[in-house]
């Protein structure tokens, strides 16, 4: 039975954690949930164990309803703390240094789809939809809606969606490369599940470079990328240059064996 004092729900899977979001009926997001998503993500950060999470809603209907209006109308501030990592923990949590797979359930409205935003990879089931709803109820969508989505789109396909709070189709999404796979419903676990099984085959210092050199490089020319890459100034991009890991891949690939990696 679903515990309303604990709105996010854990569980490691060996390398990977799920979490869960778990707020029937629309699992929107208050401060305190904020807040307990921002712990499952600094665990997934924190545990060297761990080298991948996926985020679902709980139920069938709704990935998330984003910001919870109840909360706001009972006088939660749309400037309210929300913790180290943002709106929904993740929004502003840049530095994971581990992908996180946003297995989407269902409904992504407002800060929902805001937080599939924040994302890393997304798998959508066939009958989720997606919203920006903020204007439409006197907001904007400050939690990387408005910074995120035109970055993805071309712009006035994203000035469309954030002007007039319009839903789209998974399908829909998966047209402009928004998601990864669209699958049946009862198959979206299984899908992000892959996903993370294949990134959990790889070298773990190689997987925290990518993420950080495409964080620190996102929207630079190709010249000034390279600028990035070569200042030095990136410390997992640095630890994977001098790890066994990379001695490894090599000499597993020379022996025809499957390397064996330590993370260092």
């Amino acid at each position: 039975m679903t515990d309303p004092n604990i709105p996010v729900r854990m569980t490691a899977e060996g390398q990977t954690l799920v979490i869960t979001l778990d707020r029937p009926k629309a699992n929107a997001v208050d401060v305190a949930t904020s807040r307990a998503l921002y712990a499952a993500f600094e665990r997934l950060r924190d545990d060297p164990q761990l080298r991948a999470g996926i985020l679902t809603g709980a139920g069938e209907r709704f990935f998330c309803a984003g910001w919870d209006l109840k909360a706001a109308a009972a006088g939660e501030s749309a400037e309210a703390d929300h913790g180290p990592g943002g709106f929904a923990g993740l929004t502003e949590f840049l530095d994971i240094g581990k992908p996180v797979i946003a297995a989407v359930n269902g409904l992504a409205f407002g800060g929902g789809f805001e937080l599939v935003l924040a994302a890393d990879l997304v798998v959508a089931a066939e009958h989720a939809e997606f919203a920006l709803t903020e204007v439409t109820l006197g907001i904007v969508a400050d939690a990387g809606g408005l910074l995120r989505l035109p970055a993805r789109l071309p712009r006035a396909i994203a000035v469309e969606y954030l002007l007039t709070g319009r839903r789209f189709t998974a399908a829909e999404a998966a047209r402009w490369g928004l998601v990864n796979r669209v699958v049946p419903a009862a198959e979206v676990m299984i899908a992000a599940r892959e996903l993370a099984e294949a990134i959990c085959a790889a070298a773990p210092l190689a997987v925290a470079a990518t993420l950080e050199i495409l964080r620190e490089t996102e929207g630079a020319s190709v010249a000034d990328g390279y600028r990035t890459l070569r200042g030095g100034d990136l410390p997992a991009y640095r630890a994977m240059l001098g790890s066994r890991d990379a001695r490894e891949g090599a000499v597993a690939f020379a022996e025809r064996r499957r390397p064996v990696w330590q993370g260092r």
